[in-house]
């Protein structure tokens, strides 16, 4: 299967030109910015009335709500993971947890005005296909007795699916349940490399699985890659987009691996002499990213991908894509309370995020408490560089004039330093500045997180301890 692959990368076209060099000298770490602050800008002394008093100041905007529901567990750990999940067989572990899920609804119904459409549902892990179909069952029932479920057509609730751990009679019970959006996991099709990382996945999981969803009408597929994983080459990561193009899924998440093995006890078991050199690794990136164009698919931002016809396309081109802890959203303008273990909120103008142990998240409930670690309220000042790292990550340009109107500023004035930290990626040709518009270049947009940082007052001194490598 290599040869043709070999011979897809050589005929290729890149779709912009490619300069090697700058994008290492601007390979270095930083936030990916799912939030703004980061996460590490978080404090301890945020607790669980500061996230009440939130909940309950939201209601006079009448947003609609999305949530996050956090399943932490899987039934076998990928060497590769950095998400905050819970390795085990033992199925028994789930009814607790959602037990305890329906407690953490209980808590926090009282704060919140209920006729307020839930337009976004998402649940992520871990492995929500961990649970059980009346499981699954079970907790779809609580969180509509709770908040009210939504039959809008055009509704996104969304579920993360082990291939491994589905079949047919899965996706017909999540249609059922109102679910019309599917993630599923891939990383890669060749089978060393899916040793290499204890994740062996057969394609023909994902085929089944893929033409099932098709066929039932599910609105939008999205298939998960990594690239930068140990044994992968350009030309073997180009034989699994081969196989990936052909099954046409609407949507594409291709995640560029950090190695970080001192804060991921599971990334131990990798050897780092396995990886893929930074070399090689752009050269994945560059292969993967000349293929999905060829394919007809738009590059987003960062690490997404979509058809020209789906919702996160259309959004971008619309000026409402936006960013949140699971990548790029087509929902905007939503209040996202985040359930389970782990999970974060953003909720009127603050974060919170559940305690990351699960025995401190299950003391807290058992307590009545919500489990509520640490937060942040932000400032103005924060809420203005949100919105304009928001708008450059999703739209690749910054409109200073509508961020001076939206916050009653003098945009180009507020953020001169940030403007001035823009000046050597412009004379290198990463962005332009239009008058009042800064724009991403082709080649800027793979360094968009870079661009971001520019606009980020809360950087800590230490990058590479605490974020990922940017390409």
């Amino acid at each position: 299967m290599s040869v043709p692959a070999m011979s897809v990368h050589r005929e290729m076209a890149d779709p912009f030109p490619w300069d090697e060099a700058l994008l290492r000298r601007y390979d270095t770490h930083g936030p990916r910015y799912t939030s703004y602050p980061t996460a590490n800008s978080f404090s301890n002394d945020f607790d669980a009335l500061a996230y009440q008093d939130a909940l309950a100041r939201s209601n006079a905007g009448g947003r609609p709500l999305s949530f996050y529901v956090h399943i932490p567990f899987c039934r076998k750990g990928c060497h590769y993971c950095a998400c905050h999940k819970i390795a085990t067989k033992a199925t028994r572990v789930a009814e607790p947890y959602l037990s305890r899920l329906d407690r953490e609804m209980v808590l926090i119904k009282p704060h919140l005005d209920t006729r307020r459409e839930v337009a976004q549902l998402h649940w992520g892990g871990g492995t929500p296909t961990f649970l059980s179909l009346d499981q699954m069952s079970d907790l779809i029932d609580r969180l509509d007795a709770r908040f009210g479920l939504s039959s809008a057509r055009e509704r996104d609730y969304a579920i993360e699916i082990d291939p491994r751990e589905a079949d047919v009679f899965t996706l017909r019970h999540l249609q059922a349940l109102g679910f019309n959006r599917l993630s599923l996991g891939v990383q890669d099709l060749d089978p060393r490399v899916q040793r290499a990382v204890n994740r062996v996945q057969p394609r023909i999981l994902t085929e089944v699985l893929l033409d099932e969803a098709d066929r039932l009408g599910f609105r939008s597929l999205n298939l998960d890659l990594i690239y930068g994983l140990p044994l992968q080459t350009r030309d073997s990561f180009a034989a699994t987009l081969e196989q990936v193009i052909a099954m046409a899924p609407a949507r594409l998440s291709v995640y560029n691996y950090a190695h970080m093995p001192e804060r991921f006890a599971a990334q131990r078991r990798i050897r780092a002499e396995d990886l893929p050199g930074p070399e090689e690794k752009l050269a994945i990136l560059r292969t993967t990213i000349a293929m999905l164009t060829e394919a007809g698919y738009v590059h987003i931002g960062m690490d997404h991908f979509a058809r020209t016809s789906d919702s996160l396309a259309i959004a971008q081109r619309n000026g409402t894509l936006q960013r949140n802890f699971q990548g790029y959203s087509s929902h905007a303008q939503c209040d996202l309370v985040g359930l389970g273990v782990s999970a974060i909120s953003c909720v009127d103008d603050v974060y919170a995020q559940n305690h990351t142990r699960l025995a401190d998240y299950e003391a807290a409930l058992d307590s009545s408490q919500l489990p509520t670690a640490r937060g942040i309220r932000l400032t103005f000042d924060d809420r203005v560089r949100r919105h304009a790292i928001e708008r450059l990550m999703c739209d690749m340009t910054l409109d200073l004039d509508e961020l001076s109107e939206t916050f009653g500023i003098d945009a180009p004035r507020y953020l001169t330093e940030a403007l001035s930290r823009l000046e050597l990626p412009q004379r290198d040709g990463l962005v332009t500045v239009e008058g009042h518009r800064v724009v991403a270049t082709p080649i800027g947009r793979l360094l968009i997180r870079h661009l971001a940082m520019a606009f980020d007052a809360r950087l800590p001194p230490r990058l590479d301890t605490q974020f990922s490598r940017i390409v």
